[in-house]
C-alpha cells in the first residue's frame, strides 16, 4: 500500500497543464477547491468533476495513477460515508438498534465521499504536473508581497517544496525497511492492534533515522552550495504568464460563477 501512495510524485510531460505557469496552477487549486466546497446538488458536482476530467485528460496522466494513490484513504472515505449514512437526520428509510438510514442520510454520504475523492485527486494532479523547484518558485512569487510584513516567504515556500519532494523519498525508505524486517521473520499483519503497532517500533526507528541523515546530508550540501535564503537570490528560469494561463484561469472562474449559480438556483 505504502506504493500506491502518490503525492509529492512529478511526472515529466509537455502538455498544455505542464506548461502553465506554477503561479496559475497554485491559483487553480485554490479556485478549485472553493467550487468544490461550493457546490450542492447533482449538477454542480457533475460541472466540477467534468473539469477535473478535462484536467487529467489534457495533462495525460492517467486517473488510475490518482485513484491509486487514494488506496491509504480507504479507511477514512469508509468511516466518513457511514457516519453521513448513519447520522443525517430526514425521511427515514429503515432503522435497525440505534442506527437510521435516511433518504439524505445516503445522499449527503455519496456527496461527502465524491467531494473528499476529488478534493485529493484535484490536489494530486498539481504535484503530477509541476516540478518541486517550480512549485516553490510560484508559491514565493504568490506570496511575495507579504514579504513587506518581513515574514520569510522564501524559507516557508522552500520547506514546504522539500517536504513534498521528500515523501516519495521516504516512503520508499519505509518499504525497504518493511522487507528487510520481514526477511528477519517480522510480522506486521496479524495479531491484536496493539501487537501490530508494537511490531512497527523497529520500523521507525531506523526510518527516524534515515530521516535525520538525509536532512544533514541536504543541510551540508546547501551551505557547501553557499545558500542563504532568498536574499539576491536569482533563477535560471523566469516566470512569465501566457495566453493559456489567462485561459485556463477563465475556465477555472467559470467553474466557480457556475457552481455558485447553480447554488443560488436551487
Amino acid at each position: 500500500m505504502l506504493k500506491d501512495i502518490t503525492l509529492g510524485q512529478y511526472f515529466p510531460g509537455d502538455t498544455p497543464v505542464h506548461r502553465l505557469d506554477p503561479r496559475t496552477k497554485l491559483i487553480l487549486v485554490v479556485v478549485y477547491i472553493a467550487a468544490l466546497f461550493t457546490a450542492q446538488g447533482l449538477a454542480a458536482y457533475l460541472a466540477v468533476f467534468a473539469f477535473l476530467a478535462a484536467a487529467f485528460a489534457v495533462s495525460r496522466i492517467r486517473p488510475a495513477t490518482a485513484l491509486r494513490g487514494l488506496k491509504p484513504l480507504i479507511v477514512i472515505l469508509c468511516l466518513t460515508g457511514i457516519l453521513n449514512l448513519l447520522y443525517t437526520p430526514g425521511q427515514v428509510l429503515a432503522e435497525f438498534w440505534i442506527f437510521t438510514i435516511t433518504r439524505e442520510g445516503i445522499i449527503s454520504a455519496v456527496y461527502m465521499v465524491a467531494r473528499i475523492v476529488m478534493l485529493v485527486t484535484g490536489t494530486f494532479l498539481l504535484t503530477y504536473t509541476t516540478s518541486p523547484l517550480s512549485l516553490t518558485d510560484g508559491l514565493e512569487r504568490l506570496l511575495g508581497p507579504l514579504k513587506r510584513l518581513h515574514l520569510p516567504i522564501h524559507e516557508l515556500a522552500m520547506m514546504m517544496s522539500i517536504a513534498l519532494r521528500f515523501i516519495p523519498t521516504l516512503i520508499e525508505e519505509t518499504d525497504k525497511i518493511i522487507s528487510a524486517q520481514k526477511a528477519r521473520g517480522a510480522d506486521f499483519e496479524t495479531g491484536s492492534l496493539l501487537r501490530r503497532a508494537k511490531a512497527l517500533i523497529p520500523v521507525l526507528v531506523p526510518l527516524f533515522v534515515s530521516a535525520l541523515r538525509r536532512a544533514d546530508e541536504l543541510a551540508t550540501a546547501m551551505e557547501c552550495r553557499c545558500y542563504q535564503g532568498g536574499k539576491g537570490r536569482t533563477r535560471m528560469k523566469q516566470l512569465h504568464y501566457a495566453r493559456r494561463d489567462a485561459v485556463a484561469l477563465a475556465l477555472g472562474l467559470g467553474l466557480l460563477a457556475a457552481v455558485i449559480a447553480l447554488r443560488v438556483l436551487r
